[in-house]
This record gives structure tokens, sequence and C-alpha cells, in this order.
């Protein structure tokens, strides 16, 4: 009974060793040690950006304390507006760009999700359909306080395409994440 014993604890103890001796070993190799993070790429004004379902040419940023392009901006509050073109490269039209760009201002919530509208008329949230280059306003609505710097950083985000989803089994873009960041000087215009 005690030689029985006396093996199960010896087992255990070189188990116990041996996982040990393991983990130190990974701990001293730099198994535990976090990842480099990979460099952001920054995009400029002009520059053509490939999204996943949408392709980008970031055309110019402005703020302004009038109503542009319909936007419902109201009294006490201005407009930062990003103007970009964009091409839809899915097959089918859609409006799901509401958080391809997050402005870096730290503003409050007012101006959280952007207001998108055609540029050529006061189409608000207008479905974009596919290999269609449409000219979009992006408008954020700020507090008539807010401080505008000559540069604004903007995140552009990606979405991943699944031909089919965990919950529903239907093809879609899931899983956003940050693709780059966007740095367009912004022009203060006035009424």
């Amino acid at each position: 009974m005690f030689a029985s014993m006396r093996s199960r604890v010896r087992a255990w103890i070189t188990i116990g060793a041996g996982t040990v001796a393991a983990i130190l070993a990974a701990n001293l190799l730099g198994a535990f040690g976090a990842l480099p993070e990979p460099e952001i790429p920054v995009f400029a004004a002009g520059q053509e950006i490939e999204t996943g379902q949408w392709r980008v040419t970031p055309l110019r940023a402005f703020v302004t304390d009038q109503r542009i392009y319909d936007a419902p901006i109201r009294e006490g509050q201005k407009a930062l507006v990003l103007e970009v073109e964009m091409t839809n490269r899915t097959a089918a039209s859609t409006t799901d760009y509401f958080t391809l760009f997050k402005h870096g201002l730290p503003v409050g919530e007012e101006s959280e999700t952007p207001f998108v509208m055609l540029t050529r008329d006061p189409s608000m949230t207008p479905e974009l359909h596919p290999a269609m280059k449409e000219r979009v306003a992006f408008v954020w609505a700020l507090p008539e306080s807010a401080t505008s710097p000559g540069e604004i950083p903007f995140s552009v985000n990606t979405k991943t395409y699944k031909p089919i989803d965990n919950l529903y089994g239907v093809p879609g873009w899931y899983n956003e994440q940050e693709l780059g960041r966007l740095v367009i000087p912004v022009s203060e215009a006035s009424g």
C-alpha cells in the first residue's frame, strides 16, 4: 500500500517539476511576452484607400457654422465635414458606411455618429450602389465652442467578409477593426 502511494507521490512530483521547468523555459524564451504592435498606416488626402467593401479617396475636411448639405445641424453647433469619393466594392447596394471614419476630436457624445449625404443632392444616408463612384460628405455635429486644430486624425475602419456568419448563416461584413489613420488638414469655413 505504501509502495503504491510512494510511486504516486513520485509521479506527481515529477509531473509538477516537469511542468514548472516547461513554464520557466517558455518564460525565458519570451513565449509570454506581448507581440509588438504592427505599425498603423497613415493615409493622406487624395490617397485611395481600400477598406474591403469600400474604395475611398478622402478629398477635404472643413468646419463650418453654416447649414451644409441639408445636414440637421442645430443652433449652437458646428459641422465637421469630411468629403470623400466612395465606391461600393460589394455586389449589393448598401448603407454600411457609418463607422468607416471616426474623428479623433474629444468633443463628447453629440458627434459620435455622422450624418452621411451625397454632395450632388441633399439625399441623406443614401444606398450606394455597386461599382458607382459617389462623392459623399460625412458630417459630425460639434459644439459651437469646439476648436478645430489645423489637422484632425480620423480612424479608417475596415470589416472582414465572411461567406457564412456563425449566428445566422448568411454572408456579410463583420468584425470591424482599425485599418489605419487619415490625417487631413481642416479648414475653417464661416458664413
